[in-house]
């Protein structure tokens, strides 16, 4: 039974993470000194798998995340159907308390269905599974390439794993994710179906987070 193992990373730490501001599409950030470390981390902790190739994003975060992977000559390719979320009219800019309002009544809208509703000026869910979807098939098509490393973002990731699930995307909340974050999962061509080998894990973090 021939089958893909892919490992599903997010993007190390960011200062707008650290502060709690929405980076999206739009806003093209650097690790910081934390999220460089986490990148550092991940690779002493998987630099035995064989990986055949690193999709990324096209932002720059994700690329500094497997940086380590791809200076040891693994081939990589980027997409912008692998991008975040396009938070729109408030991305990069602080929270304050109307934003946390239009956030949660904006999540609350799509677990309840309404995933066509899109961000201010931005997207909506619907319309970032409708880019992933082919990169994705793209991905599965290299059938030679196994396993693989995959870096994303947290929404977009969210939403990635709800469609290759099976579910709606009203549920890709369920889906948690942290900086630096593990999912493993695994690809049938016999069933055509996903399943999720380990989930959010950060397990490889655990150093850091015993010297902060």
């Amino acid at each position: 039974m021939k089958q893909k193992t892919i490992y599903l990373i997010r993007h190390g730490e960011t200062d707008y993470n650290r502060q709690g501001i929405v980076q999206g599409s739009g806003v093209d950030s650097d690790l910081n000194a934390m999220g460089q470390a986490q990148a550092l981390a991940f690779y002493q902790a998987y630099q035995h798998i064989p990986f055949a190739k690193v999709y990324t994003s096209k932002l720059r975060r994700t690329m500094q995340s497997v940086q380590y992977f791809l200076d040891a000559g693994i081939p990589h390719e980027s997409y912008e159907g692998l991008n975040e979320i396009s938070w729109g009219a408030r991305e990069g800019k602080m929270p304050n308390n109307f934003d946390n309002e239009y956030y949660r009544t904006l999540i609350e809208n799509w677990a309840a269905g309404h995933t066509d509703y899109p961000t201010e000026q931005g997207e909506s869910p619907n319309q970032v599974m409708e880019r992933q979807q082919p990169v994705i098939e793209h991905i599965l098509a290299q059938t030679d390439e196994n396993p693989i490393l995959i870096c994303m973002h947290g929404r977009a990731i969210r939403i990635l794993l709800s469609w290759l699930m099976n579910h709606t995307l009203a549920t890709m909340d369920m889906y948690e994710h942290s900086n630096l974050c593990l999912y493993k999962l695994s690809y049938s061509y016999d069933t055509r179906e996903f399943t999720i080998e380990l989930s959010n894990d950060s397990t490889h973090l655990l150093a850091l987070v015993m010297h902060q």
